[in-house]
């Protein structure tokens, strides 16, 4: 399924499980939606599964926005305390669509947990008490938090028969009975053969001819400046301070700040990538811990050294993109919009290593790996889709347990994927005109404003924006004529157009035969059908690395809309 697909479902306010593989745009999507609400004046309960997660989504943990905290069970006394919390009963009362990022690290009864209290506090004994929840994740990366045990030799291992159920493994999972939107493309790796080995991880095929690629990225030391993976915590405090101390000159010590209630300020902390203490040296190795919106200077995952101090005492860092002041930015929790606690931290970590469970939602461009001591289900796999490219990749070490996925993961995939594909087709066979009626039934019924975020000569055109497209389109208009006359962006047309042919509502031949295709049209056709994947989706991303960047991604969509049906 298109991101574009799955926008578009999300927008009719049913529940879904958006998921799809690691790069696949699970978090664009859902940032674009969570823009589409706020932009009708809907604010979004946005949380996530872990502390890590939610500083990458801006929200809290569902633990913290529902009240159950750290319980592991819900007595009806431990209900009565939390539907009596003046703040967790006002927040969940009012809330209108609840978001839960990297759902495959919750448990099934915590997700019950969240559920039981929706219920009683909103009074309502639909699933989580009548909210829209989207459910976000991958449950072939890092499964729910198992209790760990050190076997005699000291090691770590997993008790697989006290592993914690899968979420979608609840009671609340299969009375909400979500619909599945899976996720097709691919915006993360661009290299045909690396996706095919991350693709027989995830159906469980990885073989002989995968480990023999794998093998000619061996490499018992890490190249030069490039950031090393490891599962356990121990392994990467050793080498970060250990490489920090090898540098020359003096130590320069930044502190983190808090302001708000102490245990969110301590849940902040303790989540945020960066280190209460952040201890640096000209010459040190870091990574960026957050995004840059604006100009976007750097994203979080960006590499990078320190190549001195500014004026202002903060550290300037030279990435591949240029020179960077890193400044201190700012973590925080909202709720309902409202910023309840903050941190402020230079965005920065020491990266000579990371641990596995902190890459995860990262990508990179260059990466140093020992999976040797992997000891869980997905971390190989997760560890591994981090890197953008085999070419940026190098391997210290890899066991039987890094290559392999959960089993039951791997059957409930496949239900997924057809789940997904029945999903599509129903809304394909829906016209234009009744899915814009039911985006905005939803705003409605949520008390907002549907269309608020459209601009004034949007506004004043009647019909949806889809159906003003096509009838600009069918009247002989070009696409930058429309952008124009509508004052969009000419991707935002073309995104269009690939909805209406989703929707069959748009003849490329008989409607679009007035367009202008773009050059070397061809070229562009054989290099998707090329990379295309064994269910004949074309992501763009590959056949872009294939062609060169000369080609644009508006190009390549054009190519793509103008095959034949």
């Amino acid at each position: 399924m298109l991101q574009s697909e799955a926008l578009s479902v999300l927008k009719t306010g049913v529940n879904v499980f958006l998921t799809g593989e690691p790069g696949s745009g699970k978090t664009h999507t859902i940032n674009a939606y969570v823009e589409y609400a706020r932009s009708c004046g809907i604010e979004p309960s946005i949380t996530a599964s872990t502390g890590i997660a939610a500083t990458h989504v801006g929200g809290m943990t569902i633990h913290a926005w529902s009240g159950i905290g750290v319980r592991k069970d819900l007595s009806a006394y431990d209900l009565d305390a939390i539907a009596g919390n003046k703040n967790v009963h006002s927040r969940v009362r009012h809330a209108q669509i609840l978001i839960i990022d990297e759902i495959s690290m919750l448990s099934a009864r915590t997700l019950d947990m969240v559920d039981t209290v929706c219920r009683e506090v909103r009074g309502n004994q639909s699933p989580f008490g009548g909210l829209q929840v989207i459910l976000v994740g991958d449950f072939f990366q890092l499964p729910p938090v198992s209790r760990a045990e050190a076997d005699d030799e000291g090691q770590i291992r997993i008790a697989e028969e006290r592993r914690e159920k899968f979420a979608y493994e609840s009671r609340a999972w299969a009375d909400l009975n979500p619909l599945v939107c899976y996720l097709s493309e691919q915006h993360r790796q661009v290299d045909g053969p690396f996706l095919e080995i991350l693709s027989t991880l995830r159906r469980a095929t990885f073989g002989e001819d995968q480990k023999k690629i794998l093998r000619t990225r061996y490499a018992r030391v890490a190249p030069e400046g490039v950031t090393q993976l490891y599962a356990h915590n121990a392994n990467v405090d050793v080498i970060n301070m250990k490489e920090l101390e090898k540098l020359s000159g003096k130590v320069v010590e930044f502190g983190m700040h808090g302001k708000g209630p102490e245990k969110v300020v301590n849940s902040l902390r303790r989540s945020c990538l960066s280190p209460e203490k952040l201890l640096l040296k000209v010459g040190a190795r870091v990574m960026f811990t957050k995004n840059d919106l604006a100009p976007q200077k750097y994203v979080n995952g960006t590499l990078g050294t320190v190549t001195g101090f500014a004026d202002s005492g903060f550290p300037v860092v030279e990435t591949r993109a240029g020179t960077v002041i890193a400044e201190p930015d700012e973590w925080h929790v909202e709720d309902g919009g409202r910023i309840i606690a903050r941190i402020m931290q230079v965005p920065l970590r020491l990266a000579w290593a990371i641990t596995v469970h902190k890459s995860q939602g990262m990508s990179l461009d260059a990466v140093h790996m020992d999976l040797s001591s992997t000891f869980e289900y997905g971390q190989g796999y997760v560890a591994l889709s981090r890197a953008r490219t085999l070419a940026g990749l190098s391997i210290a070490g890899l066991n039987q347990r890094a290559t392999e996925v959960h089993p039951d993961v791997l059957q409930e995939d496949e239900k997924f994927r057809e789940k997904s594909e029945k999903v599509q087709k129903h809304f394909q066979s829906v016209s234009v005109a009744e899915i814009e009626t039911l985006h905005a039934n939803f705003i409605r019924a949520c008390g907002g404003k549907f269309g608020a975020g459209r601009n004034v000569k949007e506004k004043q055109q009647p019909g949806s924006s889809l159906e003003i497209t096509l009838k600009l389109i069918k009247a002989g208009n070009g696409i930058a004529e429309i952008a124009k006359e509508r004052e969009l962006k000419v991707a935002t047309i073309i995104d269009h157009l690939e909805q209406l042919k989703d929707l069959r509502r748009l003849d490329m031949a008989r409607d679009c035969a007035h367009l202008t295709k773009p050059k070397h049209l061809e070229k562009m056709q054989e290099a998707l059908l090329a990379t295309a994947d064994e269910s004949g989706n074309m992501p763009l991303s590959p056949a872009r690395a294939f062609l060169g960047e000369r080609y644009s991604f508006d190009d390549l969509r054009l190519a793509r809309l103008f095959f034949k049906e």
